[in-house]
C-alpha cells in the first residue's frame, strides 16, 4: 500500500505583535478540526505577523512558542509546522520550525530575507535547505519570499511535498499563485501554500490563496476566506506520475554556490 498524508491549512488573519493571542487563536482553530489530519500547516510568523520590530517581543517567546508547538503535537496526535520570530543569542531568524506527536523536530531558517521590507537588515538568512522523511513522503519547507527562487526549491532530492509558509500580500498575489503552481509542475512535487489573510498593522492587505496543488499542477485545495483547508496527499500519485513522464531525469546538472 502506498502511504497517504492528510493536511490542514489554517489560513487567518494574525494579532499584531501578539503572540499570546495567536497562540490562543490558533489553539482554538486547531481544536475545531474535524477531519483526521496528520499535518497542521500555520503561516509565517504566526505568532506576530510580519514584524521587522522583532525586539519588541519579550526575549521569553521564542521558546514558549516551540513548547506550545511540542504540547499541540502531543495533545492532538498531529505534527504542526509553521514559522515564527526567534532569538538565538544576540541574532533574529525568521525560523520554521516542524514538531511531531513524537517529538520530532526539524528547524529552517528562510533563505531568502525580504529585502524590499529591509527583513535582511533585521533577521540572519539561513543557508542550508531542509529536507526530512515524515510519514512515508520527503518533505521540503521554505518560507514566503524563497518561492520567488526556482534554484532554491530545484528537486535534486527527489522530495514529495514542496510546503510555503507565508505572509503574501494582495498586491502581489499573481505572482503567489502563479510560481505555487509552477514549483508544483517543474519539481514534479506536490507544491503547498499557505498563506495569512486580513490586514496587518502597516495597511498591508492578505487575501489568503492558500493553495495545494499535485504533481501535475492541478489544484487540489484553494481559498480566498478565513478558513481551515484539507486535503489528501497520495505517494501513488507522485510514483506513477514521475515513472510515466520522466521529466526530472533530464534535469540540468549545476551547482548552487551558497
Amino acid at each position: 500500500m502506498y502511504p497517504t498524508l492528510n493536511l490542514a491549512l489554517i489560513q487567518t488573519y494574525l494579532h499584531w505583535e501578539k503572540p499570546e493571542a495567536n497562540r490562543k487563536m490558533f489553539e482554538d482553530k486547531i481544536a475545531g478540526i474535524s477531519h483526521d489530519v496528520d499535518l497542521i500547516v500555520l503561516p509565517e510568523m504566526f505568532t506576530t505577523g510580519f514584524t521587522m520590530n522583532p525586539d519588541v517581543i519579550a526575549k521569553e517567546e521564542s521558546e514558549i512558542t516551540v513548547q506550545w508547538m511540542h504540547t499541540i503535537a502531543q495533545n492532538t496526535n498531529v505534527a504542526v509546522m509553521g514559522s515564527i520570530v526567534y532569538r538565538e543569542e544576540d541574532a533574529f531568524y525568521n525560523r520554521l520550525f516542524f514538531v511531531s506527536s513524537d517529538q520530532e523536530m526539524y528547524t529552517y531558517n528562510k533563505r531568502h530575507t525580504f529585502t524590499l521590507a529591509g527583513e535582511n537588515e533585521v533577521y540572519k538568512a539561513g543557508n542550508q535547505k531542509l529536507m526530512f522523511e515524515y510519514k512515508g513522503f520527503k518533505i521540503c519547507p521554505m518560507i514566503c519570499y524563497d518561492l520567488r527562487f526556482p534554484v532554491w526549491a530545484r528537486n535534486t532530492e527527489n522530495y514529495d511535498i514542496l510546503i510555503y509558509v507565508a505572509n503574501w500580500p494582495k498586491k502581489r498575489i499573481n505572482a503567489w499563485d502563479t510560481l505555487l503552481k509552477a514549483r508544483a509542475i517543474e519539481n514534479m512535487s506536490y507544491s503547498i501554500g499557505v498563506n495569512r489573510c486580513g490586514m496587518d498593522e502597516l495597511g498591508f492587505e492578505y487575501p489568503g490563496h492558500s493553495a495545494i496543488y499535485n504533481v501535475l499542477g492541478e489544484p487540489l485545495a484553494f481559498s480566498r476566506n478565513e478558513e481551515v483547508l484539507y486535503a489528501k496527499l497520495h505517494k501513488e500519485h507522485i510514483e506513477n506520475t514521475r515513472n510515466k513522464l520522466k521529466f526530472l531525469e533530464d534535469r540540468d546538472t549545476f551547482n548552487l554556490i551558497k
